[in-house]
């Protein structure tokens, strides 16, 4: 389910180096090396606290907390991890620690509406003009959409474990290890996020099918009314079928 994605980008006058590098250049006082982790690792993480909090602003929020955590004890890195393991349980526990406050604030106030119209965005339905036709942009992005909100609908445990492993694609082990849980139940859970989320796509397909290939409205009436409009400006059809019917 991850498609291809570019490299990211360096700043400029940096070197690129491995993570252990990078990290000890940080460590160092090196913002440039700092930069040049974030921008490496910025799409995943931001997608592991979405997958979490199911709302792009917090996500982004959460990432910056993240990196500060990060900064803030990049001494204490030992090695023991990927670089990107560390930074992802960083994530997680960041975004974690919102949806409690989040759950907290709810029992005093009414829970704030989802940012819904966010995919209403104009920029989520801009297409690559230079890869695809605008008919295709609009349609995957109608696709995605519907993906993206079928995946928000999962119970948290399922959705984490689903966006790790299949849209970042982690192995099982990582996932266990950002996660804190046993492979065994990450596993059992990706089994059951998939199962769940088939189900709510077949009955999103199974709603849009019964309208496949209307033909009632307005294609209805226009064939009708070409018809009858040939049948009355020739005569020979009028007659034909005065003949056939005597």
């Amino acid at each position: 389910m991850n498609p291809q994605r570019s490299t990211p980008r360096l700043p400029s006058g940096d070197v690129a180096g491995d993570d252990p590098q990078l990290v000890a250049r940080i460590a160092g006082g090196d913002q440039t090396a700092f930069e040049s982790l974030m921008r490496k690792y910025n799409g995943k993480l931001f997608r592991v606290a979405r997958a979490i909090l199911k709302d792009d602003s917090d996500a982004e929020d959460v990432l910056q907390e993240s990196y500060i955590d990060a900064y803030r004890h990049i001494q204490d890195f030992r090695g023991g991890s990927q670089v990107g393991t560390w930074l992802t349980r960083i994530v997680i526990n960041q975004a974690l620690m919102r949806v409690r406050k989040e759950k907290r604030r709810s029992v005093l106030v009414p829970f704030r509406s989802s940012r819904a119209n966010d995919t209403q965005r104009p920029e989520a339905s801009v297409a690559d003009h230079t890869t695809e036709s605008p008919s295709s942009g609009v349609l995957r992005a109608e696709i995605r959409r519907i993906l993206e909100r079928r995946i928000d609908e999962l119970p948290l445990s399922f959705r984490t474990v689903f966006v790790l492993r299949e849209v970042e694609e982690m192995s099982v082990h990582e996932t266990a290890e950002c996660l804190g849980i046993s492979p065994a139940t990450v596993r059992t859970r990706l089994f059951r996020a998939r199962a769940l989320l088939r189900e709510a796509l077949a009955r999103e397909i199974d709603v849009a099918a019964v309208d496949l290939f209307a033909f009632a409205g307005a294609r209805c009436d226009r064939i009708v009314a070409a018809v009858l409009t040939r049948v009355s400006s020739e005569p020979a059809l009028e007659q034909e079928a005065r003949s056939s019917g005597d």
